[in-house]
Order: C-alpha cells, then structure tokens, then sequence
C-alpha cells in the first residue's frame, strides 16, 4: 500500500437496511444486478449452490456481496485460466466485480462503473488482493 493512500474498510449491513440497500446501490437496475452476482457465483464456483448472502459498505462509497456461513471457495474462471481457493469474502468481491462489470456494460450507467472502481480499489487493500486481482484478470 502506498504510504498516502486513504485505507477503506468495509461494514456490514444490518437487517433493517437491506430492502433499500441494492436500490441505493444500482437504482432501478437493482434486481438485475442482484441476479447477476449470484449468476457469476454459479460460474466461477461449482461449488456455490445458493444461499444467504452478506452486504457490505465502503467507506469509499462502494458496496459489494457476499455469501454467509460460507468457508473456503475453489474458484476457476476459464476465460483467464484461474484456478484457486479463496475465502467466501474474496468469492464475493470477486462475483460482485464480474456482476458490475457486466451490467455496466447492459446498461452503460457510469455510476455503476464507479461502482466497480471503488471495489476494485478494495480490493487492492484485501487481505486476499493479491488472488482477487488475479481472478478478475
């Protein structure tokens, strides 16, 4: 991490807040959005099966999802040749990376570029960077 740049965390969203939450986050192309994430969950993990999903906050503005009570994911995306493990909070910012990335490219809405943007710069500072960036590749 450079020595000036601003760390960004991340919290998660209690129960009450979640109805309004992907609608705050991707306004009307919210049910969209939320079908890809799981989507891209089906893809790159043959594992994945579905499940309750965690929401997340950034202080940067950004957001992303991610599946609960999950352990450890083997994720493999053909496109790039990645094949790894990694934790379920990593499988999240990854899915949700793939998600936004495809539905900025549906509905060409540039707040859901900046979207992808303030998770990617997450990502950077995960504890798992390095294999979430070699994921997206």
């Amino acid at each position: 991490m450079i020595a000036n740049e601003t760390r960004i965390s991340s919290a998660v969203v209690v129960d009450e807040l979640r109805p309004n939450f992907l609608p705050h986050y991707l306004g009307a192309q919210y049910l969209k959005g939320e079908a890809l994430v799981y989507d891209w969950a089906a893809r790159l993990s043959s594992a994945y099966n579905g499940g309750s999903w965690d929401f997340f906050q950034l202080s940067n503005g950004g957001f992303y999802m991610a599946p609960s009570n999950c352990g450890r994911v083997h994720v493999r995306w053909h496109m790039n040749g990645y094949s790894d493990m990694m934790g379920a909070d990593a499988f999240g910012i990854v899915v949700t990376l793939f998600a936004l990335c495809h539905l900025a490219e549906k509905c060409l809405d540039d707040s859901i570029i900046d979207h992808y943007h303030e998770l990617r710069a997450y990502a950077t500072q995960h504890a798992e960077a390095s294999n979430i960036l070699r994921a997206i590749d």
